[in-house]
């Protein structure tokens, strides 16, 4: 079964996908992939709440901030994934620290090629990402070619998960799909 959930930032998305995912797991093998690159202090204390949430849950935590993809020769593709976040994936695929102005055109594409072979490769998993393209202000180039990006993964995710949910204050919605 594959999941996809969305919502606001900070509105108990994570902790309600871990929940979903130890569920779909039940005794199989669970893992956790991790895929924000701290790039300052907000960063680091947010991954450090996400560790203590799902502390004791069984998840074995793979970090990979890439090319989500190629971690698939290295599990159990019969295991449950929680792949937290989309957001955070694609931030990572666009943006290159190195370069303060520089953002990858191909990023997206590679993205959205790479999060499809894994949807079609794993037996369980549950995505996570931010509904943050929906404001109605207009900001610059780059973020606006983040936003509409990370739309364009959202809905091949929706089109292709089992069940769709928004988590909007706290408040589950089930668009898609059984939550069982």
């Amino acid at each position: 079964m594959k999941i996809f959930i969305s919502g606001g930032c900070k509105n108990g998305k994570s902790s309600f996908a871990q929940d979903i995912a130890k569920k779909l797991a039940g005794n199989s093998k669970l893992y956790y992939f991790a895929t924000m690159i701290p790039r300052d202090d907000e960063d680091r204390l947010r991954i450090k709440k996400h560790i203590q949430n799902r502390d004791g849950m069984g998840f074995e935590t793979i970090e990979v901030g890439k090319d989500i993809a190629s971690c698939l020769d290295k599990v159990d593709k019969e295991a449950t994934f929680l792949l937290d976040s989309v957001t955070a994936l694609l931030q990572n695929e666009m943006y290159s620290p190195d370069f303060e102005n520089y953002i990858d055109p191909n990023a997206i594409e590679r993205t959205k090629n790479s999060l499809l072979l894994f949807v079609k490769t794993v037996k369980n998993a549950v995505f996570v990402s931010d509904y943050i393209y929906s404001d109605a202000l207009t900001f610059e180039a780059s973020t606006e070619a983040y936003r509409a990006g990370l739309a364009k993964l959202d809905k091949m995710l929706a089109r292709e998960c089992d069940t769709v949910i928004e988590v909007c204050a706290g408040n589950v919605i089930l668009h898609k799909g059984v939550l069982e």
